[in-house]
């Protein structure tokens, strides 16, 4: 397995998506991307630290022009409350993976166990059949580790998480939106009471 990085000239993207919790409202932003013909290479969505906020975490390969784009057409959305492009270097970033191996094959090399522990892996469960790896990290780490794994012919089954990312700003984007937007609202209330 290879990551297709190397393969593009685009670069990829992080869209972090906040929105009310509104039902069918993925299928919308999906469909963002669809009608653009942009492949989304992992998603994630779960709540926010805000009340009744959901934040939709997106990653796609595009240039920065698409990116805009995708993000504006996002944004006309009524239950989006914000949305923002980043790179790599502007987030923090981690993925989770599970990786089940032979336990037999793993018991006569020795190597297997020193690749694990060589890249901050955790054997989460042991029995007769199989064993499970648990990598937390950085995709490039992740898809590292399993080809090494797979290099040795132990690995049986692989899986990994959507990134989960927080920007590497001291505030938080959305918060600011939600402020400005009280004021606003605050402000209107006043003009017409008057």
């Amino acid at each position: 397995m290879t990551t297709e990085a190397n393969d593009r000239k685009e670069t990829l993207y992080t869209f972090l998506i906040y929105s009310e919790n509104t039902p069918g409202l993925l299928s919308q932003i999906t469909a963002v991307f669809t009608r653009r013909q942009v492949n989304i290479e992992s998603l994630n969505v779960c709540a926010s630290s805000t009340p009744g906020v959901h934040k939709f975490t997106i990653t796609c390969y595009c240039e920065e022009s698409m990116a805009k784009m995708l993000t504006k057409q996002m944004e006309k959305r009524i239950e989006v409350l914000q949305a923002n492009y980043y790179t790599d270097s502007e987030l923090f970033i981690l993925e989770t993976s599970l990786i089940k191996i032979s336990t037999p094959m793993m018991l006569r090399d020795r190597t297997v166990s020193k690749i694990v522990r060589l890249h901050n892996a955790h054997i989460v469960e042991v029995n007769t059949t199989y064993a499970t790896v648990e990598k937390t990290g950085i995709t490039k780490d992740i898809i590292s580790l399993y080809d090494s794994l797979a290099a040795r012919g132990v690995a049986l089954q692989f899986v990994r998480s959507g990134r989960i990312a927080i920007t590497r700003s001291r505030v938080e984007h959305l918060d600011e939106y939600l402020a400005k937007r009280a004021q606003e609202q605050e402000a209107m209330k006043g003009g017409t009471n008057q």
